[in-house]
């Protein structure tokens, strides 16, 4: 995967944590069935 754009990629939280948008969780092409914020395929963790 190429360079991290900081504003497509992700951004930074108020905690100064690096959160991943859906664009780079549509790029990457999969589900990491982490419970993901802004995850773009449905994924609950809760519902495992």
């Amino acid at each position: 995967m190429n360079k991290l754009i900081e504003g497509d990629d992700y951004y930074l939280t108020s905690e100064g944590y690096k959160c991943f948008t859906e664009a780079y969780h549509l790029k990457r092409g999969y589900c990491c069935k982490s419970g993901c914020k802004h995850c773009p395929y449905d994924y609950d963790k809760n519902v495992e």
